[in-house]
């Protein structure tokens, strides 16, 4: 995980939004309308980067296709500490 939180977060564009939407899905679950709609980030910008967070197990999806919640994993959760130190360097 730790290095795919390097690659996702640093090494690709759209880093500081997916740490957005980190913070954001920290606070409560939410579906990708109302993440675009906090971040002010258009709706089909938040899916790809739901999509790449996903497929890299930092957020999971719950089973209800329409207005789906994002939740995020525990394995992101165990390595939370990586995730801080990120983006302190990104600051």
């Amino acid at each position: 995980m730790e290095k795919a939180l390097w690659y996702l977060l640093t090494a690709t564009r759209g880093g500081e939004n997916r740490v957005r939407i980190i913070r954001a899905l920290s606070d409560h679950p939410m579906n990708a309308n109302r993440l675009a709609d906090e971040l002010d980030v258009g709706y089909k910008t938040i899916r790809h980067h739901l999509d790449m967070l996903e497929s890299h197990g930092v957020v999971e999806g719950g089973d209800n296709k329409y207005g789906r919640l994002y939740f995020l994993t525990d394995q992101f959760e165990h390595n939370r500490d990586t995730f801080e130190q990120i983006t302190e360097h990104m600051d």
